[in-house]
């Protein structure tokens, strides 16, 4: 079973930044990623990256949010830039499978993000 561990949320005004991280307990050579639910909605995809460095993005995040992974450290990490009172949600880090549009079979704790002034 894979552990994955998200630090860095918390609270930043718009137009501010913040950096996530989530640490895995074991190799990950497939898709790892950020999903996120805000209150009275779906979880929804943020971003999501393969072993080679391919990424993907939900449109709402384009130019705005970056995702890298470190395979040596079983690390992937989500800057978050401009940030948007709209960006305010449960963030949770994911793993697993080959397939974009299907969440992998891990998830972490999430952590929270909230965007205000």
């Amino acid at each position: 079973q894979v552990q994955l561990v998200e630090t860095g949320g918390g609270l930043v005004q718009p137009g501010g930044s913040l950096r996530l991280s989530c640490a895995a307990s074991a190799n990950i050579f497939s898709l790892m990623g950020w999903y996120r639910q805000a209150p009275g909605k779906q979880r929804e995809l943020v971003a999501r990256i393969d072993s080679a460095g391919a990424t993907r993005y939900a449109d709402s995040v384009k130019g705005r949010f970056t995702i890298s992974r470190d395979n040596a450290k079983n690390t992937v990490y989500l800057q978050m830039n401009s940030l948007k009172p709209e960006d305010t949600a449960f963030y949770y880090c994911n793993a697993g499978g080959n397939i974009w549009i299907t969440p992998g079979n891990y998830w972490g704790q999430g952590t929270q993000v909230t965007v205000s002034s």
